[in-house]
């Protein structure tokens, strides 16, 4: 789901991947953004814990973590 609102305001962090660019974390509303290559907006994933985004953007392959843990669980 895309949000153009908020997510410009969350602090991105780079990540190693043929499919995503960046991730961010709000804290205080457990939401976290996805920047993929090839889109024009940042997707939002709702009610995800710190521990799923420190997970996410530490893990060795960002892609297949998004595909296993984060796509289709998240939905706002």
């Amino acid at each position: 789901m895309k949000d153009t609102a908020t997510a410009f305001t969350v602090k991105w962090t780079s990540v190693t991947s043929n499919a995503i660019v960046k991730v961010g974390y709000d804290y205080s509303t457990k939401k976290m953004y996805v920047y993929f290559k090839d889109g024009d907006f940042p997707y939002t994933y709702c009610n995800v814990s710190s521990q799923i985004y420190h997970d996410f953007k530490n893990v060795h392959s960002v892609g297949s973590y998004y595909h296993r843990y984060i796509k289709g669980h998240y939905q706002c």
